[in-house]
């Protein structure tokens, strides 16, 4: 049985699109599913931020097949790990939980790296490039912790 990761952010067309294309490319695709979606409705069937989509491509990853969707309740069914951006991701699908267990799923991402400090990945679609590869960085040490810790329990 595969394990199956959901990242999520607002819109779905930066930073999830990127959390999910690092991620990716970190892992074994007949292991992990990894998927992104966004809280909000805006960009339903979307791709991913021309900004996106470049600071990806400069680091050999291609988003350019992913579109956006939007999180529904029945994702904490599907999904063993949810990662979110920033407090309001958070605020918002803690709300749709169900119960406790529902709840443990859902983790902020820079936690990884920064542990129990919540912090926000902060949103680069009205910032310039040079957020976008910020952005990425965040990520990419964000992924290297998850993708160390699945494979260390393979």
């Amino acid at each position: 049985m595969k394990t199956k990761i959901l990242m999520v952010c607002l819109g779905n067309i930066c930073r999830s699109p990127l959390a999910e294309g690092i991620l990716k490319s970190k892992l074994d695709s007949k292991k992990y599913i990894i998927e992104s979606c966004g809280t909000s409705s805006f960009h339903i069937g979307s791709k991913p931020d021309k900004r996106s989509i470049e600071i990806a491509q400069k680091h050999n990853i291609d988003i350019t097949q992913q579109r956006a969707a939007q999180f529904k309740q029945s994702d904490f069914t599907t999904y063993d790990y949810i990662y979110v951006m920033d407090n309001s991701n958070y605020s918002n699908i803690k709300n749709l939980a169900k119960d406790t267990q529902e709840k443990e799923k859902i983790k902020y991402i820079l936690n990884e790296i920064y542990p129990n400090k919540n912090l926000d990945v902060p949103d680069p679609y009205y910032g310039g490039e040079q957020g976008f590869e910020e952005v990425f960085q965040m990520l990419n040490k964000a992924c290297d912790s998850i993708a160390s810790k699945l494979k260390a329990t393979e």
